[in-house]
């Protein structure tokens, strides 16, 4: 256990002494805020207690029954009856991105995540990392509403890669300074990605941050299978292509077929999907749990992509909040959705309803999922804030419980980041991020979109300051 306290902790525990002594002199105790009859969802169990929750210096310091009747006081008090608690959303896959012409944009999609009771996100890597630290300072310091933010900085990948600012890595120095200068940030992950690393290099990668404690994720070039991967000790998978390898009963032909070029990844696509099994799966499923591999489906964004030929978003509510530099950086997607063939089309859509089962059967197994929208600059229609709620709902509608539905955003995103001494649930001692709902989202999940406050970072915003927010967040 680290012996490292940080000040808030200190603080709580400071209090929490001082208000034992104050028990025995018969003084009474202040509390900042008390949360009252509130109907607390319990993450772990599923059971709701109606409680007290009360709040000091931004964190949870106490948790009652409301039988237990304590006399416990606050400066302020909230009713809470009929309301739901639930720990702050967190979006486990965004991107801050596209370069300084849309630093404002990419700035002003803060409001958005707080508007949705989103606290925390995960940045998977981008070419704003000077930008989201400076964010990430003032919000903590109180000077700009956003939420916590944990970056990986820049990506890695191999030579002249896909993203802007990424790390090209072509051998084991490159692979030593990336993670050097990963350090020093310092990053809070490390994301690789597939456009133009070497399968050797890929495995290289997460080996030598393994070496040093790092957590990473990303995405698996097709040119290495997953066993591989796991094996090497990556703790995240973004994206179902690379799990749907794996479950694949020609993994190792076709791998070898992309290794010699004679076919490409959109090519292995059906190939993988029919060469599907059940027990090749099942054997895949356990090495991702034995190994604590955790897997963030993206099925909202799927879906949007996938019938991008059908769907006229001109009329998107969310649109407003879109600078011009952002919508422009939707086209790319949108042309080669044009473009496509009927036989692409019908692939695509294919492969947008198998994801859907398989995210299902990785539930079904054990593996823990991680709600993420991979909302930001170039991925098209697929909006900062809400499209974590749509994220949520895609996991529903696939069978997935709401309950484990809930658990893929603060519960299991704390626990993959190694942040679940401080987030992932209503607990003493743990941040007050805090999300109120005015109806049960283990009854209809589409009820986490229905807030009625939000706690975040000793800060609370009524649903007044949250339209507010989405106001001023308004463009166009």
């Amino acid at each position: 256990m680290s012996i490292l306290i940080n000040i808030k902790q200190l603080s709580l525990i400071i209090f929490c002494f001082t208000t034992i002594l104050s028990c025995n002199s018969a003084t009474h105790i202040t509390y900042d805020v008390a949360i009252e009859n509130i109907n607390i969802i319990d993450l772990e169990t599923g059971q709701i207690d109606v409680s007290n929750i009360y709040l000091k210096d931004g964190l949870i310091a106490r948790l009652e029954h409301v039988v237990e009747n304590s006399n416990s006081k606050a400066t302020q008090t909230i009713n809470g009856s009929g309301k739901y608690a639930l720990p702050g959303f967190w979006d486990n896959h965004v991107h801050f991105r596209g370069g300084d012409s849309l630093i404002a944009a990419n700035k002003n999609f803060l409001k958005l995540f707080i508007a949705n009771g989103i606290t925390t996100v995960r940045d998977a890597g981008g070419d704003l990392t000077s930008s989201v630290l400076d964010w990430r300072k003032v919000i903590a310091n109180n000077e700009l509403v956003g939420p916590k933010i944990f970056t990986s900085g820049p990506k890695i990948d191999g030579p002249n890669g896909t993203w802007a600012g990424s790390l090209g890595v072509d051998n084991e120095e490159d692979i030593t300074n990336a993670l050097d200068s990963l350090q020093a940030i310092p990053s809070d992950f490390v994301k690789i990605y597939d456009s133009r690393i070497s399968g050797a290099n890929y495995i290289k990668t997460i080996e030598e941050a393994e070496k040093r404690n790092l957590i990473t994720s990303g995405h698996m070039p097709f040119t290495v299978e997953l066993d591989e991967t796991v094996d090497a000790g990556i703790d995240a998978v973004e994206h179902l292509y690379y799990i749907m390898k794996g479950c694949s009963t020609n993994e190792k032909e076709i791998t070898q077929q992309l290794i010699k070029k004679e076919i490409g990844f959109w090519d292995a696509m059906p190939l993988l999907q029919s060469s599907y099994s059940d027990s090749t799966a099942l054997a895949t499923f356990t090495n991702l749990k034995e190994h604590n591999v955790f897997v963030v489906p993206t099925l909202h964004i799927g879906r949007v992509l996938s019938y991008l030929d059908e769907v006229d978003h001109s009329k998107d509510d969310y649109l407003k909040y879109m600078s011009t530099g952002i919508q422009q950086t939707y086209q790319g997607r949108i042309d080669r959705a044009k473009n496509a063939t009927d036989k692409q089309v019908a692939d695509r859509k294919a492969l947008d309803h198998f994801f859907s089962e398989l995210a299902y059967k990785l539930n079904e197994n054990g593996i823990s999922l991680l709600a993420g929208s991979d909302s930001g600059a170039y991925n098209s229609y697929t909006y900062p804030g809400i499209s974590l709620h749509k994220e949520l709902e895609a996991m529903v509608n696939t069978g997935i419980s709401p309950l484990n539905a809930l658990r893929t955003s603060a519960y299991n995103g704390s626990k993959f980041l190694k942040q679940d001494a401080d987030y992932g649930t209503i607990s003493e001692g743990k941040n007050a991020d805090i999300v109120l709902l005015n109806n049960n989202p283990l009854e209809d999940i589409t009820n986490t979109q229905d807030i009625f406050m939000v706690f975040s970072n000793g800060n609370q915003h009524n649903k007044t300051d949250l339209n507010q927010l989405l106001n001023s967040a308004i463009v166009n």
